[in-house]
């Protein structure tokens, strides 16, 4: 039996990745690690506080672990929590670390790079699963998520806090991946077969954390909406 731990985003595909994993008989889901801020306490890019993460891990009933990182993490300092981490996991007898990428080839490769330094093997169980093919899984399975992040020159306010079902996956612009695989949106996953019962919730404000990107000979700002789930 494998021994693994899953890196738990909040979102919808850590929750399928865990799903995946539930029905693999030769893998032990041993505990959750997210990364977190240490200034704001929230998880980075999904922005979903800690207290509503361990409402999260309590209804999973699974241990979650809590990797601290800086405001702004650079590579630097984000490497150095993880192979601490990974140090500690090892100890412990785990084997092997879980993410839910589908299809980014760098990601994949820096993540093998810092696992192949810590001496730990990789699993992705969603690796180059079609798109489409996850949409059907995910809304299958009876997940239900909320956005909670989205690009504010992608799709923009009107996307912030809207559940994903049908009407959602069917509107989206062209050019947008279906899962977000490259930030388009990110999500905070509620329900589905994983959680032992649904997480009441609700929203509170969106706040706009910009982003300047320089191209050329200007700059420009774009950046991330980000809704508060309470």
């Amino acid at each position: 039996m494998t021994k693994a731990v899953l890196f738990w985003s909040a979102g919808k595909d850590s929750a399928m990745a865990l799903n995946r994993l539930k029905q693999d008989h030769e893998i032990e889901v041993m505990a959750l690690v997210t990364t977190l801020n240490e200034r704001y306490r929230r998880i980075s890019m999904h922005g979903i506080s800690e207290s509503m993460l361990d409402r999260q891990s309590g209804q999973l009933g699974i241990p979650l672990i809590k990797m601290w990182v800086p405001d702004n993490p650079d590579n630097s300092s984000y490497e150095k929590a993880f192979l601490k981490l990974c140090r500690e996991l090892k100890k412990e007898g785990i084997d092997t670390l879980v993410f839910g990428d589908i299809f980014l080839d760098d990601l994949r490769v820096y993540r093998e790079k810092l696992a192949h330094k810590a001496g730990l093997k990789l699993h992705f169980p969603l690796w180059k699963i079609p798109a489409n093919q996850l949409v059907a899984e995910f809304m299958n399975a009876g997940f239900r998520a909320i956005t909670c992040c989205v690009q504010s020159n992608g799709l923009g306010m009107d996307w912030i806090g809207r559940q994903l079902g049908p009407d959602f996956f069917s509107k989206l612009p062209p050019g947008t991946d279906p899962c977000g695989e490259n930030g388009e949106y990110h999500t905070f996953c509620y329900d589905g077969p994983v959680f032992n019962n649904q997480i009441a919730f609700k929203t509170g404000e969106i706040v706009f954390k910009p982003v300047n990107i320089r191209q050329s000979d200007k700059t420009e700002e774009s950046g991330f909406l980000y809704l508060d789930i309470l």
